[in-house]
């Protein structure tokens, strides 16, 4: 899986979370096939502000975008090398709203983190929350990939 993360803001605060990882975790969850390509970029409150109102209407900052590639069959069956290249998408996250995110839910900032990343991910996969029944399905595979990620990395530490 070819996982591109720009540090574009917070550098500091975001390069030693296991960002690369969860990724390339969540996506072979969900099934994606070894030549997923997928970009993820951290930004400031005033650059996801333009990205909500250019693509969503919104004014001001949001906490995660994604915005899926035009050219992605859901139904790719890509398993060989020379298969082309599997373009999920792009995640953008504001590390300053996922910080204030920490002190309303009592988070830390890797939890807040890895929280939007998943979801973003997600989003990329298919899954969507505009309708209560669907919000139930994204938000329990939301929870059971940030459980079984914090299990696989507690049995990694006691290794």
């Amino acid at each position: 899986m070819d996982i591109l993360i720009s540090y574009d803001y917070r550098e500091e605060d975001l390069k030693p979370l296991p960002l690369r990882e969860l990724t390339q975790f969540v996506l072979a969850s969900e099934g994606k096939p070894f030549n997923t390509e997928v970009s993820v970029s951290f930004v400031d409150n005033p650059s996801i502000a333009v990205l909500n109102e250019r693509f969503r209407g919104i004014t001001g900052p949001t906490d995660v975008l994604s915005f899926e590639c035009d050219n992605v069959e859901d139904e790719c069956s890509c398993q060989e090398r020379e298969d082309p290249i599997y373009e999920l998408g792009d995640v953008v996250i504001a590390a300053d709203v996922a910080e204030a995110q920490t002190h309303e839910y009592g988070t830390s900032f890797e939890e807040e983190v890895s929280l939007l990343l998943v979801h973003g991910l997600l989003h990329l996969c298919g899954y969507d929350h505009i309708e209560d029944d669907d919000a139930v399905v994204m938000e329990g595979r939301e929870k059971e990939l940030l459980g079984a990620w914090a299990e696989r990395r507690r049995a990694e530490a006691a290794e």
